[in-house]
């Protein structure tokens, strides 16, 4: 017989033990909301969850923000490693809720203690999921929930799965998400960014088992959701064919914020002399001997920017021979990623070696006022985003229209022509030597053609995000 000390113990454990279960499980969404707006109406309460830092998810922040204009109460969950959109910190109908990063204690590039560290962080981010969405915000009547992300990670790690799903893309996020909104009557959207299985199966390759095993997992996961926005119509044929999901699934666009707009000669030139970057190339600039392309990377394999330099060395070659009314360029790199510190050594090696002569590159890292107004300020953008999942599309193009600075973007899959228009609002490329031959094509001749390209680009740039969402997320949400 077992003591009565024993057994007293024995209930104490089982009792804290329930009780704690009882107090860490989600409150349901009851149909009611208990704050009331100006007019003593109840304002719906959302919850977005961004996988990964909230101040580079600008399409995740416009959905909020828009939310909030038509009156919803907005719970922004995610990493907040970066800047915030100013109309998100200023918005008392938005509250930002940052989860801890466990990079910052769990991250290692030790093999070793990976084998330790692995499992802790994606417990840890599991952990800190729940406990922002089931118990730090309220009940809310919609999460929408961004999809998908994938960080590649660098390294042959033995538990390689571990090892990809550190980053919070869909495993576990989507699941906790779902059992969230089971458990609290939340009605749940995905929005559709990418797949996440064509972001991995480009280190993998697309017959790996972790490959299989990921697109399973969405397919699986994604089939429950209330409905679905895709950037894409591309993307959304997908998922109704392929996926079969028989819910409403729904094309949103990205489109520019307003800060995204063209500037006239005057204001670029004023920008263009307080730039670090530009400032001591001003008059060559306001005299058209230099002009400036703008391009925005994450430095990583699909993105690259071997592509863009190589035509960049070639076009240089051309203009200090052949071709020797062809203006300099000055390029200007933004962003940040893994192999940025790579590319800047090669870059200095071949100016070293003079193949960059009619050509000098930069980089640099702007707030989102300086951007909007370097791209403003540029005469061509160039994309490098080669799409994993031939669906999807890149957000810098939007802003680039926004601004009214025509593209010239690698378009070889499925989805490109849904925003550029060939010889319209922007060129197409597949390779360094049609890139280089579209620069020397552009830059070359009177102009002309250049500024038919922009005139395309400032009219693709008139309609705006609040054109694109009102009518369809608006519409869904019952807030238009």
């Amino acid at each position: 017989m077992p003591s009565f000390e024993l057994l007293l113990t024995l209930s104490v454990v089982f009792f804290t033990i329930t009780t704690l279960i009882l107090l860490l499980l989600p409150k349901a969404y009851g149909g009611k909301d208990d704050t009331h707006g100006k007019d003593g109406e109840a304002s719906p309460r959302f919850q977005i969850l961004v996988l990964g830092d909230i101040g580079r998810s600008p399409r995740m922040q416009y959905h909020a923000i828009s939310i909030a204009k038509h009156g919803g109460l907005v719970d922004l969950i995610g990493y907040q490693d970066s800047e915030l959109h100013p109309d998100i910190l200023s918005n008392p109908s938005i509250t930002v809720h940052a989860i801890s990063n466990s990079s910052v204690v769990l991250g290692t590039s030790n093999r070793a203690l990976f084998l330790i560290y692995g499992p802790l962080k994606v417990l840890f981010q599991c952990w800190a999921l729940w406990v922002a969405l089931g118990n730090r915000t309220k009940p809310a009547k919609w999460m929408l929930v961004q999809k998908a992300t994938c960080v590649l990670s660098s390294g042959a790690f033995t538990f390689r799965l571990l090892r990809e799903l550190q980053n919070p893309p869909s495993i576990p996020t989507l699941a906790i998400a779902q059992a969230i909104c089971y458990i609290r009557n939340t009605r749940l959207i995905i929005d559709w960014h990418n797949f996440g299985y064509s972001i991995l199966a480009l280190k993998l390759g697309p017959a790996h088992p972790l490959v299989r095993i990921s697109q399973w997992y969405e397919l699986e996961f994604s089939r429950s959701a209330t409905a679905h926005f895709t950037v894409t119509e591309a993307m959304a044929r997908v998922l109704k064919r392929d996926y079969e999901i028989a819910t409403p699934v729904l094309a949103l666009h990205d489109r520019p914020a307003s800060y995204f707009h063209p500037r006239d000669r005057s204001q670029r030139l004023a920008f263009l002399g307080k730039l670090p970057e530009t400032a001591s190339l001003i008059d060559e600039i306001h005299l058209g001997k230099l002009k400036l392309l703008v391009s925005s990377t994450s430095w990583t394999p699909d993105e690259d920017f071997s592509l863009l330099l190589d035509s960049l060395v070639g076009y240089s070659e051309l203009a200090t021979t052949s071709h020797p009314h062809l203006p300099e360029l000055i390029a200007i790199i933004t962003g940040k990623g893994p192999q940025k510190e790579q590319y800047i050594s090669e870059v200095a090696a071949l100016k070293a070696e003079g193949k960059l002569e009619m050509v000098t590159i930069k980089t640099a890292w702007l707030s989102s006022e300086d951007y909007a107004s370097l791209l403003a300020s540029a005469d061509l953008g160039v994309s490098l985003h080669m799409s994993s999942s031939g669906v999807d599309l890149p957000m810098k193009v939007v802003d680039m229209f926004g601004a009214g600075l025509p593209v010239v973007g690698w378009g070889n899959y499925e989805s490109w022509p849904e925003l550029v228009k060939e010889g319209i609002n922007g060129r197409g490329f597949g390779t360094a030597d049609e890139l280089q031959a579209i620069l020397v094509e552009l830059f070359g001749g009177d102009g002309k053609q250049l500024q038919r390209l922009k005139e395309g680009a400032i009219d693709e740039g008139r309609r705006r995000w609040d054109d694109e969402w009102d009518p369809i997320a608006g519409r869904l949400l019952g807030l238009c």
